[in-house]
């Protein structure tokens, strides 16, 4: 049995308010691992709509419906702050998600291209990314704005966020993705690489190990999380130390396989709830 959601009245939105974080899957966990890890005070809600994952592949209208209906869940539960822990999900919808909730303060990804090209030395860096991020008109002003001097390789590393989302971090089919993706580029002299989806983190020893160790790897998730603090803080909504702090998975997926993945990625169990979607719209699901 289902229950709709109504929408939150900004009234609600206080201090000890929990951070929405949303997803296509469980890579927004490496997001809301350093949001824990920036802000260890607040409460957090994460939704994975593994039901619709991997956004990559998918047209921007589409991703951006998804991000609207997620956002509306979220605010649902008096959320202060969303997170749009998905490179994908920000490209195509972050902007629209601004507009269309306009009291809402978001934060959402940003390929890392600017520190990566600040500190190269060889003038080459390598982007691993989905093909919707690389399309988005967000990394292309990345690109344009502060890389225009240096060699920007790119690969979409097909199926690897089908692998991360199958616990598969060390295998060889993993393994075999990113060194298709990874020895090209260091081939042509690459000294760092841009990690552009949040899937990506899970499998850093992998990367570090095929692309050596004169390569440097830029996980974007701990400024993410610097900036979540910035914006809560300018907001005064930071949470008080006091208390527990409670963390709520939701999945659009398999209950038991989120679990799984959740023990295998954060090393934790957590209370997970069941949403689906109906008519455009997510609705929680009763035990």
């Amino acid at each position: 049995m289902s229950q709709p959601i109504s929408p939150r009245s900004d009234s609600e939105t206080v201090p000890s308010s929990a951070i929405g974080v949303f997803d296509s899957g469980v890579g927004g966990l490496s997001v809301l691992r350093a949001v824990r890890c920036e802000l260890p005070h607040e409460h957090l809600i994460y939704v994975a709509d593994q039901a619709h994952v991997p956004y990559g592949p998918r047209g921007l209208e589409e991703v951006r419906t998804f991000a609207v209906g997620i956002t509306r869940f979220l605010l649902s539960q008096s959320v202060k702050l969303i997170v749009v822990a998905c490179n994908t999900a920000s490209a195509a919808a972050l902007h629209h998600l601004r507009e269309q909730f306009p009291g809402v303060p978001f934060v959402g990804m940003e390929p890392a291209v600017k520190p990566a090209a600040e500190h190269t030395q060889t003038g080459a860096v390598g982007v691993l990314a989905t093909p919707a991020t690389f399309q988005g008109e967000l990394y292309s002003s990345v690109v344009e704005r502060f890389a225009h001097d240096v060699k920007v390789y790119q690969d979409t590393c097909p199926g690897l966020v089908e692998r991360i989302e199958a616990g598969d971090l060390q295998g060889t089919s993993t393994a075999a993705i990113l060194k298709r993706a990874i020895d090209p580029m260091v081939q042509k002299g690459i000294d760092t690489i841009v990690l552009g989806c949040t899937h990506y983190p899970f499998v850093i020893p992998q990367i570090q190990n095929i692309a050596g160790p004169d390569v440097r790897v830029i996980d974007p998730a701990p400024a993410i999380a610097r900036q979540v603090r910035r914006v809560l803080m300018n907001m005064n909504l930071t949470a008080d130390s006091g208390g527990s702090p409670r963390v709520r998975f939701y999945t659009s997926g398999d209950l038991r396989r989120f679990r799984e993945l959740l023990t295998a990625l954060l090393g934790e169990s957590g209370e997970v709830g069941k949403i689906r979607w109906g008519d455009g719209e997510i609705k929680r699901c009763k035990d």
